[in-house]
């Protein structure tokens, strides 16, 4: 004896069929960008100096986007650094960087061309400053700079402006009471001990530059300590030093030559930069491959391995792009 099924309604199998529409517009919402085709073109991308490690973390990152976006091309900009940075994507010469959030501060608080215009992608990793003399060097703090020959950094970077900001907390007029240089990271760790007494650099730990010399000998150079009563002081001078925080650099940013010891020191943010008018499709995307090539990139760029889907939202002084912001909103749990 045959079994006879109910019939579906007409008007049951529209609302099933309605049912997994909404279903599947969920369901593509929730893969939103990732199933229309990624954004082509071409982005300008400002970095730093080519011994640095902005530099080396963007030639890591144009990797990853060639992967995620084939028909996106990439072009880096070596610069001086953040204060750089930030005005060339302020005025539209460059539509990506990294900056320290301090350059950030300081190009709004001035009401510079395009300040407005700044917004935040991700917030990255921390940069250490790190004061460098011969190990047989008589300084050991940064008031014994006092009459020595000392790189500050060139004049557009982010170095130049924390070095600034700390010889003054120790009592130091740049400008009058050391001989400075604008020697960089590309240039400093060859003329230490030749023409030069010490030099500031300010980077994502390690940074090729010092590790590098640091692999010719165990006692290549000695890191200078700048305690944190200083930080407060540095503190005192108010605007943007509010994003320096006092700090240690792990003895493991550079072993052989810190033997176990950290060394007392400042932090600062460093921020994925770009403007209001980005494409908010690209800016997703590019967000998204941020977070994605992390542990890839830090592989090389070992302060890489701090960015963080959790943490890359606060990227203080700047609002969020809304790319950016749709990105985040997507993976939210």
């Amino acid at each position: 004896m045959s079994k006879s099924f109910p019939r579906i309604g007409r008007r049951r199998a529209l609302q099933g069929g309605a049912a997994s529409l909404v279903v599947l517009g969920l369901l593509l919402w929730w893969l939103r960008p990732w199933a229309e085709e990624p954004p082509g073109g071409t982005i300008r991308f400002s970095t730093g100096t080519r011994a640095g490690v902005y530099h080396e973390y963007g030639k890591l990152l144009r990797k990853a986007i060639d992967k995620d976006m084939p028909d996106l091309r990439v072009r880096l900009l070596p610069s001086a650094g953040s204060q750089e940075n930030v005005s060339d994507v302020a005025k539209g010469k460059a539509d990506f960087a990294i900056a320290a959030a301090d350059a950030v501060a300081t190009y709004q608080l001035d009401h510079r061309t395009g300040a407005d215009r700044l917004r935040g992608v991700a917030r990255l990793y921390d940069d250490y400053v790190q004061l460098v003399v011969p190990p047989d060097s008589d300084i050991r703090s940064v008031a014994d700079l006092r009459g020595k020959r000392v790189a500050i950094g060139l004049p557009d970077s982010g170095v130049r402006l924390i070095a600034n900001g700390v010889l003054k907390a120790a009592g130091i007029d740049p400008e009058k009471d050391i001989k400075p240089s604008s020697d960089g990271i590309d240039t400093g760790p060859r003329r230490l001990g030749h023409g030069l007494d010490a030099f500031f650099w300010s980077g994502g730990l390690p940074t090729d530059g010092l590790s590098r010399l640091a692999e010719k000998s165990a006692s290549a150079f000695r890191f200078v300590p700048i305690d944190a009563g200083l930080v407060a002081k540095l503190h005192d001078q108010g605007g943007a030093t509010r994003y320096y925080r006092a700090t240690k650099m792990p003895e493991s940013a550079y072993p052989t030559i810190q033997r176990g010891d950290p060394v007392p020191t400042l932090a600062v943010s460093n921020l994925l930069v770009t403007r209001s008018d980005t494409d908010p499709r690209l800016t997703e995307w590019l967000t998204r491959t941020v977070i994605d090539s992390r542990d890839g990139i830090g592989a090389t760029v070992h302060s890489a391995q701090l960015v963080d889907v959790r943490t890359a939202i606060y990227t203080d002084p700047l609002q969020l792009h809304r790319g950016a912001q749709r990105y985040y909103q997507s993976v939210k749990p």
